[in-house]
């Protein structure tokens, strides 16, 4: 445990108050509400509870796992219980990853104060410690080592640590690391002596092989070796003098190696270990992507039914759905919102048994939390199944609450012929949804029309095919006019099925529907009439359904966008791979997940992003390889949920068909050598005696003739520090796609292989060279310190070139 918290919890007011121990209620549902004994551990790092003071103890959490303390009157469902409970009294726990917020209600205000603060303390000082405070943690494994608590670690207590550090050793080699750290030769370990027997057990020998080959004298690196270190291995080109210094400055240890320009030993390592030495390319983490270009020039990270904590049937809608989709980088949540109680509409999953949630509460926490982790535009898709009045309700709440963050009106001087960029609509909210269009809009495109008729008619005799009814809930237009009936009945020239797809006639109160029209008949299939207040809230982003790709080059505004669910898309894929290129190259276009789905799992997006569609809703409620694709992949460019496309995905004239890439799309040679692991975590920590047998399965994702895999073997019982040391190699044909993946699992022969962690990132972000890979949990938490160690290298590929 690191010094500075050590420090504060004997000094700390708030601190020694919650060691003491604080009687509280918790609260899970509107009805499930029971008192428990919280109480800070000695160590400073995880709560406990019990039913009452002098009951067994579990664990709650660990403050590495805390985001964040909020008020009462940020959640939920204290709100709901405020007649029960003052919202002063109450607080909410936010962890990260997917993991359930924990709401707690103090019997007084100034309860609820101690533990807010206190824990918030802590969150931050965990948050600040550096890396080798976090490795170096000795008190910690002391404590959990020394199982009489007496202050000394006999060899029996030490072979039990090493079973809890996810290790089974020989016992002589073992009982040779205690008796060489056993100085005092005490058969026990104290103070000093357990923090070498602890650094033998992490001792880094493939580290220090590496160290020696490229040492002369194998004591230190000087500036030329560690030069030509960064040159050749690392691939850092003309940049390695430079780096070199900075790197040495960064991370040498001692003041006379720093002074000397040499790197020793524990500053190599320490190096290799830092941000400076992880695969993640640095200069990917900020923003570094033009955000100039149009907006359909990009992948934008979305989100399915965004409401939604579980399942589509009976899972609860919540506004924490919108609040972790925001946090991860969602620029595109979703909102299927109908008739509710008292004038309210509602959210949910509709004709289902998914609890609901008000509207507006939805849109005030859009407001909130919109912008926090990025400015860059968020996009609202609304699937409006409101009634008229309903939906006039809907546009009061998103002007009246959103405010200056709406998007109500074009861009100043931007000319409607193309989308603005993610740059020009910074700080802005777009709805993307149904829109009007008006008779003078028709009129204007109708002696066009007109002279087209004659030809469309002598070649085709139905040119209006009928609505694909898998996206057609999606998106639908439907309007009719109330000027005068010379204008309607041209309006109304265009059959019924084109209207219902160009929607080409103009509603301004259902009154207005000409009395000639069978209104059952123009209101089939479609939920309700489109009220003009929530229409003129559509800007950019007017949902049209899709019927080909001809019409909607033929027919479809840069600012039209269809929905298509994963089936047709993957389809479409198939059957024109070329032509959707194409086509998304031209305006926007959003997949979304199965109906059959109703468990939230997840499609694969890889295969959608290689035809260039740019939104790709996922159920981000649910963990997965899925998701891990999606959150890696959108971990670049500062987290902001923006993507900018390849070259060949947006242009208008693309050759490039995903189900068949040819040249000029040059192929690579991927190497990538799996070394060793450290400090793996167990799979199941009940069990003390269970240690895994790792192995590290590499993962490639891309188009169809680059998605591979292979595993390396699988290590006997050794989770602190195994080895493979094996090499794999990938031909990459279009690397542009490519998002390569490293999945480490415990082999077990009886049944499936179990998860340990994994990592997940975009082939342009990948640093060549040695690198250590950090892991991550299911949910995408981090799993410090536990990681892989590997070698990266890309090349030409020789056998194209030979071609």
């Amino acid at each position: 445990m690191a010094s500075q918290i050590q420090d504060r919890l004997t000094t700390d007011q708030d601190l020694l108050l919650m060691q003491e121990g604080t009687t509280m209620r918790k609260v899970r549902t509107k009805t499930w509400k029971k008192l428990r004994f919280f109480r800070l551990q000695n160590d400073g790092m995880t709560v406990w509870h019990a039913r009452q003071a002098d009951g067994i103890a579990k664990p709650t959490f660990s403050i590495s796992d805390v985001e964040t303390i909020r008020k009462g009157h940020d959640s939920e469902l204290l709100r709901y219980l405020v007649d029960e409970f003052p919202l002063e009294q109450g607080f909410t726990i936010v962890f990260h990853g997917r993991r359930p917020n924990l709401d707690l209600v103090a019997n007084s205000v100034e309860e609820a104060q101690i533990w807010m603060r206190g824990l918030q303390l802590l969150v931050d000082l965990v948050a600040s410690m550096n890396y080798q405070e976090q490795l170096d943690q000795y008190q910690e494994w002391f404590q959990r080592g020394d199982r009489n608590q007496d202050g000394r670690m006999s060899f029996q207590e030490a072979r039990r640590l090493l079973l809890l550090m996810n290790v089974e050793m020989d016992q002589e080699y073992a009982l040779s690391l205690f008796q060489e750290a056993d100085v005092s030769h005490s058969d026990t370990l104290e103070g000093e002596e357990f923090v070498q027997f602890y650094k033998a057990l992490i001792k880094r020998t493939e580290i220090e092989q590496l160290f020696e080959h490229f040492s002369s004298d194998g004591q230190k690196l000087t500036l030329l070796e560690f030069v030509d270190f960064l040159r050749e291995e690392q691939k850092e080109k003309d940049h390695a003098p430079d780096l070199a210094l900075k790197f040495i400055a960064r991370y040498e240890p001692s003041e006379s190696g720093r002074l000397l320009h040499v790197l020793s030993k524990d500053g190599f390592l320490s190096y290799l270990c830092s941000k400076d030495g992880n695969i993640f390319n640095q200069k990917c983490l900020p923003v570094y992507q033009d955000m100039t270009k149009p907006l359909n020039h990009y992948y934008i990270n979305s989100s399915h039914n965004t409401y939604l904590l579980r399942d589509q049937l009976c899972g609860q809608s919540s506004v924490e759905g919108y609040i972790r989709a925001l946090k991860r980088g969602c620029r595109c949540v979703e909102v299927d919102v109908w008739d509710g109680p008292g004038g309210e509409p509602i959210v949910y999953h509709g004709h289902t048994l998914t609890s609901r949630i008000l509207f507006k509460d939805v849109v005030s926490t859009l407001a909130q939390y919109a912008f926090q982790s990025t400015d860059y535009p968020l996009i609202l898709s609304l699937e409006n199944h409101c009634t008229w009045e309903q939906q006039r309700t809907l546009a009061q709440h998103l002007t009246e609450i959103l405010g200056e963050q709406l998007l109500s009106t074009t861009i100043d001087g931007l000319l409607m012929d193309t989308l603005p960029s993610p740059e020009q609509l910074r700080g802005k909210i777009l709805v993307k949804g149904r829109k009007l269009r008006t008779i003078e809009e028709v009129e204007v495109e109708e002696e066009e029309e007109e002279l087209d008729k004659d030809d469309r008619s002598e070649l085709d005799p139905d040119p209006y095919p009928v609505l694909d009814t898998e996206v057609q809930p999606e998106s639908q237009e439907l309007a009719s006019g109330n000027k005068d009936s010379k204008k309607t009945r041209k309006v109304l020239t265009c059959p019924m099925a084109c209207l219902l797809i160009c929607g080409q006639i103009l509603v301004h109160d259902p009154s207005s529907i000409p009395s000639h029209l069978p209104v059952h008949f123009l209101l089939q299939d479609c939920t309700t009439i489109l009220c003009p207040d929530l229409s003129a809230l559509v800007v950019y982003l007017r949902t049209v359904p899709f019927c080909s790709f001809t019409h909607s080059k033929e027919n479809y505004h840069i600012c039209d966008i269809s929905s298509f669910s994963e089936s047709k898309a993957k389809s479409l894929i198939k059957e024109a791979g070329n032509e959707f290129v194409q086509h998304n190259a031209r305006q926007l276009c959003r997949v979304y997940p199965s109906r059959l789905r109703t468990d939230s799992s997840n499609f694969h997006p890889q295969e959608l992003w290689n035809a260039g569609c740019q939104m790709v809703a996922m159920n981000m409620q649910t963990a997965g390889s899925a998701m891990d694709i999606c959150d890696g992949f959108f971990r670049q460019n500062g987290g902001s949920g923006y993507v900018l496309k390849p070259d060949f995905l947006c242009d208008i004239q693309s050759t490039f068909n995903p189900e068949k890439p040819a040249s000029p799309y040059k192929a690579k040679t991927l190497l990538v050598q799996v070394i060793s692991g450290q400090r793996l975590p167990k799979v199941d920590d009940t069990k003390e005696r269970s240690v895994v047998d790792p192995l590290v399965k590499v993962e490639l994702f891309g188009v169809p003739e680059d998605t591979r895999q292979q595993e390396t073997d699988y290590v006997d019982n050794n989770g602190i520090n195994p080895y493979w040391g094996q090499t794999f190699c990938f031909r990459v044909h279009v690397p542009e796609l490519a998002i390569l993946r490293f999945v480490v699992k415990d082999y077990n022969w009886k049944s499936r292989n179990s998860f340990i962690g994994q990592y997940t990132l975009p082939w342009t972000c990948v640093k060549q060279g040695y690198r250590h890979i950090s892991l991550l949990s299911r949910d995408g938490t981090s799993l410090h310190p536990a990681s892989i160690f590997v070698y990266i290298c890309m090349r030409e590929d020789l056998e194209m070139d030979e071609s």
